[in-house]
Order: C-alpha cells, then sequence, then structure tokens
C-alpha cells in the first residue's frame, strides 16, 4: 500500500474516532498528537519508488543513493536475477532447461543486506557480490531472466519487500510489471558510450577488466533481449517520468529523484 491509500486509511480512522477536520490539521498542538499520531503520519509518509531502464543508464547508484538520503530500502532486482543466473552455472545447468532453472530458482535463497558501496548479495548465506558481477553471468542472465517461472519466484518475493513502503526498487519490469502501482516511477536512459564508461568502471571496482568494444557489443545485446523478450520486457511504464542521464552527474540524478519523492511525499 503506498503512501496515498495509507494517509487516507489515518484520515478515516481519526474521523470515525471523532476528529474533525480542524482537529488534523492542528495535530501538533498536544501531546497525544505529538508523540503518538505524528510519529504514525510520519512513517506512512514512506512511498514506494521504482527506477526502471537499461543496462548502465546510472539506475542502480542513483536508486541506492536515493535510498540513502530518504532512510528507504533499496531493492537491487537485477542482483537478483544474477544471482538465480549464478547458480544456474554452478550447477552446470543447461541454459534450455527451462523446467530446472524454474525448480532452482523456487529454492534459492537470496538476501540483500545494505553495505556502504552498495548492496551485498547473498545466496543461502554465502557472499557472492563478486561473483554476480562476472563476464560469464553477464552474458546468460538476460536469458534465464526471461524465463516465467524465475520472474514470477523473483516478482513475488520483490512485491513482498515492497509491501510496507519506503523502498526504491530498480530493475527493468518495476514500473510496468512488480509494482505498476508505485508513488514514484522513473525511467532512466543514456547514450551508449556512457554505459560502456559507467560499467567498465563499475567492473574495474570488482577486478574485472574488459575492453571497451566488447563491451559495447555486450550492452546493445543485452538491450536486444530485455526489449524483445516475451516476459516483461523492457519498457517505459504509463506514468514514468523518463530522465536521460547522459550529461547528468550522480548528484543531480539523485536530487531530481530526491525532489520529485519529497512533492509526493509534501515535504
Amino acid at each position: 500500500m503506498g503512501f496515498s491509500a495509507n494517509f487516507e486509511v489515518v484520515k478515516h480512522v481519526l474521523s470515525f474516532s471523532g476528529w474533525h477536520r480542524s482537529d488534523f490539521l492542528s495535530v501538533e498542538r498536544n501531546a497525544f498528537s505529538r508523540y503518538i499520531i505524528i510519529p504514525i503520519l510520519r512513517d506512512l509518509r514512506k512511498i514506494v519508488i521504482a527506477i526502471d531502464g537499461p543496462a548502465a543508464s546510472g539506475k542502480s547508484t542513483t536508486a541506492r543513493l536515493v535510498a540513502e538520503h530518504l532512510g528507504y530500502l533499496h531493492i537491487d532486482t537485477g542482483a537478483m536475477y544474477r544471482a538465480v543466473t549464478l547458480r544456474v552455472l554452478e550447477e552446470a545447468i543447461p541454459l534450455e532447461d527451462i523446467g530446472a532453472i524454474g525448480a532452482l530458482a523456487e529454492k534459492t535463497r537470496i538476501h540483500l543486506e545494505r553495505a556502504e558501496t552498495g548492496n551485498r548479495v547473498f545466496i543461502d548465506e554465502r557472499d557472492v557480490t563478486r561473483e554476480i558481477r562476472t563476464e560469464a553471468v553477464t552474458r546468460n542472465v538476460s536469458l534465464v531472466s526471461s524465463y516465467q517461472r524465475v520472474r514470477d519466484v523473483l516478482v513475488r518475493e520483490q512485491r513482498r519487500m515492497a509491501g510496507t513502503g519506503g523502498v526504491v526498487l530498480e530493475g527493468r519490469d518495476i514500473g510496468t510489471v512488480v509494482l505498476p502501482n508505485a508513488d514514484l516511477k522513473i525511467f532512466m536512459i543514456a547514450g551508449v558510450a556512457q554505459r560502456v564508461e559507467r560499467r567498465k568502471k563499475e567492473l574495474a571496482i570488482n577486478g574485472i577488466d574488459i575492453e571497451s568494444e566488447k563491451l559495447e557489443r555486450e550492452i546493445l545485446e543485452r538491450d536486444r533481449l530485455d526489449t524483445t523478450r516475451k516476459a516483461s520486457p523492457l519498457r517505459r511504464a504509463a506514468g514514468a517520468v523518463e530522465v536521460d542521464t547522459s550529461s547528468l552527474t550522480i548528484d543531480q540524478q539523485v536530487q531530481f529523484v530526491v525532489g520529485m519523492a519529497k512533492e509526493i511525499i509534501g515535504e
């Protein structure tokens, strides 16, 4: 349930309890309101933010920093699909064996843990943050994530995690499939050259070196697979605000999203 619906519920409860509009507008004037109602309202002001976009468009870093700024939980859905892909490769399951991959997704326990440089990703208590960024995983994650059963499993978990609000989810189908009723939907894009440069830096941080030309081919192929797959293809969601990050700094991207969020919250 998003902020708007929660806020209306509180107003109805207060009205049912005998409160009038004048009481609601001046709730800070008495101790009951200050220590009971205000904290409840503040908690209910937590909205759901969905950020979608192609690979290396800036959505992951932006989502993480927006979450930090607002005190929200950052849910990197792409990392979750990478985690399943890693397990498929580790188990040497043929990539065309949809049934076996779906069954593996069902029993794989993925846990995200907040860290200074982003989420740490765990599979059954094993830290796989570095492993999910390898070239092999990157090359196969689009195919594995295109399988409907895999998506059903992870979408169910993502919706559970977002159930109480106060979350920033980023991926490729958050605003279209996972949370179409999100309070704020953002669709990020960027030029290919900028995306290649960003991904190269990201991989370098994890100790992975790859030629720019090869990286560009992989990004373009990922775009093709993501936009043409049958299950939840990448596209801009209805009502999403498109943000071209090609010439924006990370700080500008973050401040733009945070500003929109605060408008919705009413701050």
